[in-house]
């Protein structure tokens, strides 16, 4: 099969799509037929040789797809061969065919595009973990999501805008997505050019209350900006760390405050750990996929010949929502 390989690791254009051996899946896997994925920010930090596929994954870049079901393992039995589903994936997924765990399957609704369920798996169920299994989110609290336009957030802010509509959402973002960010129904967008340290703006929203969950991929540039937005019992949940790792922290604050720091990442967790999360998506949230209440927002559909130009758009931050890479014809 066709798949994109790298045989160094470094820039986008050290990744070439060759001829690798067709998977075949274990007793309790699928075989997927893959019509589209997406390009996701770990496979780029994974391009760069800083997060390598978990053991027994391939090591093929790609955490999720879309596709029908050619084969199904020994031990499946509430799937079928064409099925049209979406899935998370270990790796693999920018190839013409994946292995996937049945129980980390979801049937793709009919009102939805090959395209578009490319789109579902790693940000939005990394969104709704995230927010709503960890961070809580309930009707009526407010929450800042860092990161205005990239995957992770529109997804976070479609999911809360449909699941939680009466909560108040603060985003950050730069100049060039401002607009974008707002036309997405949030009530306060940030500047983080102008404003890096937004704590005197979250106070002033506020009422000196502070905010009830925050979503951060920034790592240790924002932690006391983050920590000094935070309400009482607030949430502080990290699911990156693209400004470093160490920072200082006030723990009397935090004490005082009750607050919780939440670490969180998705692709390590343990299979079951993961299939009780698909399982938990798919009853709140895959029916405001069915209906159209959330419709992914794609950027650009890249041929998987021209997976260097997306990772490039991505690196240049140059997206809004997602990049999707269509393998086959739909």
């Amino acid at each position: 099969m066709k798949a994109v390989l790298i045989d160094e690791f470094g820039a986008p254009e050290v990744m070439k799509v060759g001829e690798i051996d067709k998977p075949q899946p274990k007793a309790d896997e699928v075989l997927v037929k893959v019509v589209a994925t997406s390009v996701n920010r770990p496979d780029l930090v994974q391009r760069m040789g800083n997060y390598p596929a978990p053991a027994g994954d391939s090591e093929v870049l790609g955490l999720e797809v879309a596709g029908t079901i050619t084969e199904i393992g020994s031990a499946v039995d509430n799937w079928k061969i064409g099925d049209r589903v979406m899935s998370l994936v270990g790796g693999g997924g920018y190839a013409e065919y994946a292995v996937a765990y049945a129980n980390h399957l979801m049937p793709i609704p009919d009102s939805m595009s090959f395209e578009e369920a490319a789109c579902v798996n790693e940000s939005y169920i990394t969104a709704f973990l995230n927010v709503f299994m960890l961070g809580g989110l309930q009707d009526g609290q407010t929450a800042i999501l860092h990161g205005g336009g990239g995957g992770v957030n529109t997804a976070a802010i479609q999911l809360a805008k449909a699941l939680t509509p009466n909560a108040k959402l603060i985003v950050t973002a730069s100049p060039t997505k401002l607009e974008r960010v707002k036309k997405l129904g949030v009530d306060l967008v940030i500047d983080y050019t102008e404003n890096p340290d937004f704590t005197g703006i979250i106070k002033e929203y506020t009422n000196k209350k502070g905010v009830d969950l925050v979503l951060d991929h920034i790592g240790a540039k924002y932690l006391k900006a983050n920590m000094n937005s935070l309400g009482y019992t607030g949430k502080l949940v990290v699911i990156g760390v693209m400004s470093g790792i160490k920072a200082e922290l006030n723990l009397a604050l935090m004490m005082v405050k009750r607050q919780q720091i939440i670490g969180s990442v998705l692709r390590s967790r343990p299979v079951a750990e993961k299939g009780d999360i698909v399982a938990e998506f798919t009853r709140r949230a895959l029916p405001k996929f069915a209906d159209r209440s959330i419709i992914p927002i794609i950027e650009k559909a890249f041929p998987l010949t021209e997976v260097v130009a997306a990772h490039q758009m991505m690196e240049a931050d140059q997206h809004f929502g997602k990049i999707v890479l269509k393998i086959a014809d739909s």
